[in-house]
């Protein structure tokens, strides 16, 4: 049985995706509890009132958006 393995020649494709589709839920699921936590957070345990939690929710969303996005690879 041994002999019947060939290093290198298993198709892989299932494993990449599953990986691929790990990391993105990693990414963006980190980013949701972030603001999930902030919001509340500011709301409640500082002065900064709901809005105050709001705010800083929607800025920290729209940075990490922009931060976390897939880019595009550079053609030479």
């Amino acid at each position: 049985m041994a002999s019947d393995y060939h290093r290198g020649e298993m198709d892989i494709s299932e494993q990449v995706a599953t990986y691929d589709g790990f990391m993105l839920m990693t990414k963006w699921g980190s980013l949701a509890i972030a603001v999930a936590v902030l919001m509340p957070t500011l709301w409640f345990c500082t002065n900064a009132g709901f809005f105050g939690g709001l705010a800083g929710g929607v800025v920290t969303a729209v940075v990490g958006i922009l931060l976390l996005r897939d880019k595009k690879p550079a053609e030479h």
